[in-house]
């Protein structure tokens, strides 16, 4: 079924907000042609940021299970001066019907969500000319339905966004173009495919078999003594740095494919009980990371991949939903032998979902089942540690 016009609910305290929006709209004479180049003020500003929050609220809005509530989005509240340009609204409009089809999606595999929060905060505005390029934070909080019964309280994440607003000889800002600028695509509310990097591979290093994606998975339940790892210190590190950073660790966001995921992924497994493997920073069978020097198996995707199963520190598992609290989730998003991106798993719920926590975008607590729905075509790779 198409999703292409179908909506999310406008909250009153959200109409609220576009109104108070548009009174902060600059003072230029309505259709007067202008030869200077517009001035950007505090106002305009603070309109920037209030249409970024409707484009991004409108989204969060469209994974959110309100049946029988079918109200317009956000962003139809703005015109005159400061608006969606006309490509622009087509692409939201798109990217709404997406966002509604992961929704279903979503149902299908037991998951809903209640209730979404989305804020958003101007980093910077910089303006030459008729073009004005604003960087934002977006916040968005989602609230797990209980249709399982188990699900944890709510999931949420961090993302970072360059927009462009183009001026035309009227004075009338419009929004033209929406980027992303975190090294991975993976907001739970990103109708985008995910960025992926041309890495070579190499077969002759060690190689983990897919995972399947299907439930039920056949049961592995995990020792939690065996190997003396305290998965729980694991989950616990994981969940107290995925938005605020370890200052202890550099921050590889924005050095390249993956960002700082694997970076996260291998302090978590430190915090647990992995011991260092020192030795030379290219060779994949060392593993080490410091505030000063770190190995490539310790921050790069498919070299910690290499480390953790040559070290047999891992072990595969044949399905996704076979992960425990302490396991890591690796995606290959094209397809192409090169793994994307690194997460782990930091809280399992009693009929055995998975939640994962990850850098690149900053995430908490995201179902394995909105991964898939997400991604479908993806390939993915689940261990055991």
């Amino acid at each position: 079924m198409s999703h292409t016009r179908r909506r999310a609910t406008i909250l009153t305290a959200a109409a609220a907000s576009v109104v108070a929006g548009a009174a902060l709209l600059p003072n230029w004479s309505a259709g007067a042609s202008t030869t200077t180049e517009p001035e950007v003020d505090a106002k305009t500003k603070a309109t920037f940021q209030r249409l970024a929050d409707a484009v991004f609220t409108d989204r969060t809005n469209a994974l959110v299970d309100r049946p029988g509530k079918k109200k317009g989005p956000l962003t139809d509240g703005f015109s005159g001066k400061v608006a969606l340009s006309s490509g622009s609204a087509r692409t939201e409009d798109s990217a709404l019907g997406q966002l509604g089809d992961r929704k279903d999606r979503l149902a299908k595999y037991g998951e809903k969500y209640s209730s979404g929060d989305t804020s958003v905060t101007l980093e910077r505005a910089r303006v030459s000319g008729r073009k004005a390029v604003v960087t934002v934070t977006e916040t968005t909080k989602l609230v797990y339905a209980k249709v399982r019964g188990d699900e944890p309280k709510t999931t949420g994440f961090q993302a970072h966004h360059k927009l462009t607003f183009r001026a035309d000889k009227h004075g009338d800002w419009r929004l033209t173009d929406i980027r992303e600028t975190d090294d991975g695509y993976l907001a739970v509310n990103q109708p985008v495919k995910p960025k992926v990097a041309a890495v070579a591979t190499d077969d002759t290093m060690p190689s983990a078999p897919r995972a399947a994606t299907t439930r039920p998975a056949p049961a592995k339940p995990k020792d939690f003594s065996a190997s003396g790892y305290d998965y729980k210190a694991m989950a616990a590190y994981a969940e107290k740095y995925w938005s605020n950073y370890n200052p202890a660790y550099p921050n590889f966001n924005g050095h390249g494919a993956g960002g700082d995921c694997t970076n996260f992924v291998s302090q978590s497994l430190k915090a647990g009980g992995w011991k260092h493997v020192p030795g030379y920073v290219y060779d994949y069978t060392k593993w080490f990371g410091n505030a000063d020097i770190q190995s490539d198996s310790f921050v790069g995707v498919n070299e910690w991949s290499w480390f953790a199963l040559n070290s047999k520190r891992v072990t595969s598992l044949a399905n996704v939903y076979q992960m425990d609290v302490g396991d890591v989730l690796q995606a290959d998003f094209d397809k192409d032998g090169s793994k994307d991106h690194t997460m782990i798993v930091t809280y399992r719920s009693p009929q055995g979902v998975p939640y994962l926590t990850y850098h690149s975008t900053n995430t908490y607590r995201r179902s394995v089942a909105s991964i898939i729905a997400s991604y479908p075509n993806a390939a993915y790779y689940a261990y055991r540690t």
